[in-house]
């Protein structure tokens, strides 16, 4: 449409300063006899555009013009006000500043997208804590944070699953927010990987900078990451009628157990399940909480495991008393 490459024209020769009629139509992907014709159409509506002649010549605004358009859809108005959770704004220093940059932007876009604006910011509000929060201390978030703002190695001292703390030198790429916690993705000998930062224990940032990959995207990377260790993930896969009554609790018990699939028996009330797990001791410990609730039909050597923990628990309170 007309109107939206007028709007166009503006936005790039406020970004761009000047540009000729040939780069306007090759941007544009119209003739240049368009152009001059959208710029007749420009200074008919006030807008100033003026033209200069010579080899360093081309089509500009007025130095004291701005214009209050942006470009933007509704759409993505609304999400310019979507801030982030406090909690992680807060965590990167950026807290006290969030309020503040979103009256500016608020003073700063068109009348005609101020009362969707508005709305948005009163009716949403993003938490991306949990409701039992345990919040990994973040000593080195601040000193990872400058590491990779200036491209610069990092030494730390780095937790291990198992708990052995390890010291690694790291290029810093980039942080992630995943829920309340940040990780550091960061090349290691070539490689890229991923670390916890609340498993940072002590980390100095080196003098000497490091070269950037110019094709790493840190959301793509992020995203394939995160799929390859789900798909990564051990699987232990059980096999269970469930009376109907604990099925919601069974549902939304924990992070650490799924129920893939469920189907009524023709024969019984009792819902047929399969619940996957981490492994079988997780298992194990899971399923006998739901007492007579729930029976396991396979594997088939699972509720011999169940009876046996079971037992240990009453000989170990038998033996107390």
């Amino acid at each position: 449409m007309r109107a939206d490459r007028l709007m166009t024209i503006m936005i790039l020769l406020q970004n761009r300063g000047k540009m000729t009629a040939r780069d306007l139509a090759s941007e544009l992907e119209v003739s240049v006899r368009t152009i001059l014709r959208d710029m007749d159409a420009l200074s008919t509506a006030g807008i100033p555009v003026v033209s200069e002649k010579g080899k360093e010549g081309g089509w500009r605004l007025l130095d004291n013009f701005r214009s209050t358009l942006s470009g933007l859809h509704i759409d993505d108005m609304k999400a310019l006000f979507l801030f982030p959770s406090g909690k992680l704004l807060e965590d990167l220093g950026l807290n006290s500043q969030a309020l503040d940059t979103r009256e500016k932007l608020f003073a700063a876009i068109p009348n005609t997208y101020r009362n969707e604006a508005q709305t948005m910011w009163e009716r949403i509000h993003i938490d991306a804590s949990t409701w039992r929060q345990s919040e990994g201390k973040v000593r080195a978030l601040k000193i990872v944070q400058q590491a990779v703002w200036e491209s610069k190695k990092l030494r730390m001292h780095y937790e291990q699953a198992n708990g052995e703390r390890k010291e690694r030198l790291v290029d810093p790429l980039g942080l992630v927010a995943k829920g309340s916690n940040w990780y550091l993705v960061a090349l290691r000998n070539g490689e890229l990987r991923n670390y916890r930062v609340s498993r940072i224990h002590y980390a100095k940032v080196e003098e000497r900078i490091f070269d950037r990959p110019q094709d790493f995207n840190l959301a793509a990377y992020w995203e394939q990451s995160k799929a390859d260790f789900i798909q990564n993930l051990p699987k232990y896969d059980v096999q269970v009628e469930v009376d109907p009554e604990i099925m919601q609790r069974l549902r939304f018990t924990g992070k650490f157990v799924q129920v893939i699939e469920t189907e009524h028996q023709r024969d019984s009330q009792w819902l047929l399940a399969t619940v996957r797990f981490h492994d079988e001791q997780e298992a194990i410990e899971f399923l006998l909480g739901f007492g007579n609730k729930l029976k396991v039909l396979s594997p088939k050597d699972l509720p011999d495991k169940i009876v046996a923990l079971a037992k240990s628990v009453m000989d170990y309170y038998q033996s107390a008393e």
